[in-house]
């Protein structure tokens, strides 16, 4: 069977896989703001990505307008190095929940 420090670790695991665009993993630790922080700045993120890309509209929908046409949005670059760096801490959450698991006696 599994430990006490190894049930928490692999739980924690699975609510961070599970739900880390939902900050879920911060709720299920007892950190409620940073929950709350965490769906705020993951959906600022997609909602900034989604607004500043280059074919949103009817536009280019109907073939009024050529894909050709498209410009990158200069300013598109700050949400995908803030989602760039999100990435990364999770995996590094990741990581240190599995050696958390790794190492429980």
């Amino acid at each position: 069977m599994l430990k006490k420090d190894e049930k928490k670790a692999l739980t924690r695991l699975a609510v961070l896989s599970i739900g880390w665009g939902l900050g879920l993993d911060r709720f299920y630790e007892g950190r409620t703001k940073d929950g709350l922080l965490a769906i705020a700045g993951w959906g600022l993120i997609f909602a900034t990505l989604l607004y500043l890309s280059p074919c949103h509209g009817v536009d280019y929908a109907d073939g009024v307008k050529n894909y050709s046409d498209m410009k990158f949005n200069p300013l598109s670059i700050f949400p995908l190095g803030f989602g760039t760096y999100g990435i990364i801490l999770v995996i590094r959450k990741g990581f240190k929940l599995l050696r958390s698991f790794e190492s429980a006696e």
